[in-house]
């Protein structure tokens, strides 16, 4: 009887131990997919894992929902994490806005204002006679070429399949011309699609190139 006793206590011990063990392999793995997300965070945030162009599209697309930055044209370059914002502002809490946004993005090591405070009404007065300058859709916001910049690079950061492309956008009296590298043929067509659905766009020139190992 001592012996059926210890057989039958065995079995719900043997039963906790490998459900513990079960739960303790579950709790490993789920603690490995943290640690790799956390790596990969990381390294997002460093200056060497994010490209220059990221930097650029990533300001751009910060641009577009803040009211102070209406009517404003400001083009973004980036080298080796150094943002320099030139281009015009419609008010000096324009230009403080754009400088925030610009150091407060990831990989961004410096950032140089060359913008210029140009009045809404003096904007308006000086390109009344160009053509980027006109209703975007219903937005109510004039495009110029640093706004439909703005709004491309909004697009472009948010799409999966432009994920790692190296990306530099030009435009000019809203000609857009796309230069860089993607991963896929099918990303660079998507990134040709996007510009073409954008108001205001007038012509697109995609120069993107075919890389499979662009970061």
């Amino acid at each position: 009887m001592k012996v059926m006793g210890i057989k039958l206590l065995a079995v719900p011990v043997l039963l906790a131990a490998t459900v513990s063990f079960a739960s303790a392999q579950e709790a490993a793995k789920q603690q490995a997919r943290e640690t790799t997300q956390d790596v990969k965070d990381a390294a997002k945030k460093t200056g060497n894992a994010i490209s220059d162009s990221w930097i650029t599209l990533k300001i751009h697309s910060q641009f577009i929902p803040e009211d102070a930055l209406s009517d404003s044209d400001i083009d973004v370059d980036t080298k080796s994490g150094v943002v320099t914002l030139n281009g015009t502002v419609a008010s000096e809490a324009g230009r403080t806005k754009a400088i925030a946004i610009a150091k407060a993005t990831d990989g961004v090591n410096a950032v140089t204002d060359s913008l210029k405070v140009v009045p809404a009404a003096a904007s308006a007065g000086e390109k009344a006679g160009e053509k980027t300058r006109e209703v975007a859709g219903t937005s109510g916001k004039a495009v110029t070429d640093g706004w439909l910049k703005s709004k491309i690079a909004s697009q472009f950061v948010t799409e999966d399949l432009l994920d790692k492309s190296d990306i530099d956008i030009d435009i000019s009296k809203g000609a857009v011309e796309l230069n860089g590298a993607v991963r896929t043929m099918e990303a660079k067509n998507k990134a040709t699609a996007i510009v073409k659905g954008t108001d205001g766009v007038k012509s697109v020139q995609n120069n993107l190139k075919i890389d499979p190992n662009v970061k």
